[in-house]
């Protein structure tokens, strides 16, 4: 198969696989916060009110959910990209420059994945490309012509 012909079909798919990549970015990210919130996941709860850790599970697993199902995707992206950075240069950076020294890992990879959701929008199989589309899951996979998520 020739580079173009490859080229041609990756991106034929980027809808589809950013939309996989927003539902599984969102999917952890709640669980994140769910695991704050009400202690699931072999995780206790942070008490009702601890800042920051509380606050963050409630952001976690509002704005992931938002995320998860693409609503107001880029706008909810965007909170949880500032709470992962802002969690890891207060609760990380300090303990070592670098991810691997810090513990700081998850936050710097959720920043950067939900910022890259930020700019390029929801992909495809969001909860408004669904409704908009007539509820069709291979509608959803298809971009609207002429028109940025």
């Amino acid at each position: 198969m020739s580079t173009a012909r490859l080229n041609d079909r990756l991106t034929r798919h980027q809808p589809l696989v950013l939309g996989l990549f927003r539902i599984v970015l969102g999917l952890l990210f709640t669980s994140e916060g769910a695991a704050t919130v009400f202690g699931l996941l072999d995780r206790r709860a942070s008490p009702a009110g601890d800042w920051p850790f509380w606050y963050a599970g409630v952001i976690e697993l509002v704005a992931g959910s938002l995320v998860l199902v693409g609503a107001v995707p880029r706008g909810a992206a965007f909170l949880c990209s500032g709470i992962m950075a802002f969690a890891y240069f207060t609760e990380h950076q300090r303990d070592g420059l670098f991810p691997l020294q810090n513990g700081g890992l998850s936050p710097a990879l959720f920043c950067w994945g939900f910022l890259l959701l930020v700019f390029f929008g929801p992909g495809a199989l969001s909860l408004p490309g669904l409704i908009r589309r007539g509820g069709t899951a291979a509608g959803a996979a298809r971009p609207v012509a002429g028109r940025a998520s």
